[in-house]
């Protein structure tokens, strides 16, 4: 085949050498292509794995590469070529969508594979980020009252109360939509959502519109915990990436604290208009369980812009990894173990679905491991220090840090064991 500037086809099928006016062009591309997938919602170590493997298919000598979250930093040696640099800072660290992440992984596939010229590159990559599909307005928002009524039930909700939740989903979804086309920091706009959605919801308790206002109110918190943060800090720190896993670990701990925050402001506020209202919650039997966690992650697997079969799959997980939590439970588990079991399954039907069907694990993981996310966790340590039971409050906290350390090393676990025959495969090869 032809190639720009003259260069010549190197020995190696599909890998061609370059100017350095090329190299330049090529380092756009694996900038550009690290960006979109760290926008998506990609670990760090996929990011760099993907630009590695690309800038191999084209004959790279050495590539350096280093990503955390807010930034990218590509060395590019090419046969005969001195090394160039490129960086890029990236101004949003992360996103949501899932399903660019599983387009883009799909891209680096092909390219690895079909190794274009760097024009055609750059021109498959703004067609992939052009056609990736979007949910519509009303659907989006339907996601978050689907959400929000499936684990109201969970955490023990009754019907009237679930549809109470899905109200306040609404109001946090219209609040965050509102607030980020402001361009509001994203602390301060998880302030702002829960507390414009605590404070009706303990209005409506105290007229007695509700049974449990807690349950109600935490189905509506699952929204704004950063299940994707969560999983991704976790899998960045097990591949070696502590870095950028802490930096994303401290957006945890600010996005817990923003909502223990709003929430708090919301009940200072209404307790002294209304007082406080008494919370009944109910305990729903496995079948009502299992639906109500179909129902909600449904809801979140729109928030994440999942489509088509793979939406299924990812609810199926989350079904599946909460009939795990009830049957340790019912064996007589601790809390700490039901996590790890459960979370262990998830992990190994997200790593089997992401293996079958050739996308990356996270949207299987992030979706199947949701109902498990200490949501109600921040919610009653705050409560019970507005309370003044400090000791209570230390505790919960306390069990919530440990119930985030079993959700980690059951994600460790079920990552290494799919990751050990593959490294035996490797170093076996190579001897």
């Amino acid at each position: 085949r032809e190639v720009p500037g003259g260069a010549l086809p190197c020995p190696q099928k599909g890998v061609v050498l370059m100017s350095e006016a090329e190299v330049s062009q090529f380092l756009c591309v694996l900038i550009k292509m690290g960006e979109a997938l760290q926008n998506s919602g990609a670990e760090v170590f996929r990011v760099e794995d993907t630009l590695n493997r690309i800038a191999a298919a084209y004959g790279a000598e050495e590539v350096d590469i280093f990503v955390i979250t807010s930034s990218i930093v590509v060395t590019l040696t090419m046969p005969d070529l001195p090394p160039q640099t490129q960086t890029r800072r990236l101004r949003k660290s992360t996103g949501n969508d899932l399903l660019e992440l599983e387009q883009l992984n799909a891209l680096s596939r092909r390219i690895c594979r079909e190794t274009p010229e760097v024009e055609v590159a750059v021109q498959w990559l703004e067609e992939t980020q052009a056609a990736c599909r979007k949910y519509s307005l009303p659907v989006y928002y339907l996601g978050h009252y689907l959400g929000a009524f499936g684990f109201c039930f969970v955490f023990g909700g009754t019907l009237r109360d679930s549809l109470w939740a899905g109200l306040l989903g609404l109001i946090i979804g219209l609040v965050n939509g509102f607030l980020n086309r402001l361009e509001v920091n994203p602390f301060f706009r998880t302030i702002a959502a829960s507390f414009f959605m605590a404070a009706p919801a303990y209005l409506a308790a105290s007229l007695g519109w509700m049974d449990s206002v807690d349950s109600s109110i935490i189905g509506a918190l699952m929204i704004l915990v950063p299940g994707l943060l969560i999983t991704n800090s976790m899998r960045d720190i097990i591949y070696g990436d502590t870095n950028s896993g802490i930096n994303r670990i401290v957006q945890v701990l600010l996005s817990a604290f923003a909502i223990a925050l709003g929430t708090a402001a919301a009940w200072r506020i209404t307790s002294g208009l209304y007082g406080l209202p008494v919370s009944t919650g109910v305990v729903h039997p496995f079948w009502v369980q299992g639906l109500a966690v179909l129902v909600g992650c449904v809801g979140f697997a729109i928030l994440f812009n999942v489509h088509g079969g793979g939406m299924w799959l990812c609810t199926l997980g989350g079904v599946a990894t909460w009939m795990v939590y009830l049957l340790a439970q019912q064996l007589g588990y601790g809390v700490y173990s039901m996590n790890f079991f459960a979370t262990l399954v998830a992990a190994l039907y997200a790593e089997t679905m992401a293996r079958i069907r050739k996308y990356p694990v996270t949207a299987y993981l992030v979706v199947s491991t949701f109902p498990l996310l200490p949501g109600a966790g921040i919610y009653y340590t705050m409560s019970l220090g507005l309370a003044g039971d400090f000791h209570a409050a230390l505790a919960k906290g306390l069990e919530t840090a440990g119930i985030a350390g079993c959700l980690a090393v059951g994600i460790l676990l079920g990552s290494t064991l799919f990751r050990l025959p593959a490294e035996w495969k490797r170093r076996h090869g190579k001897n």
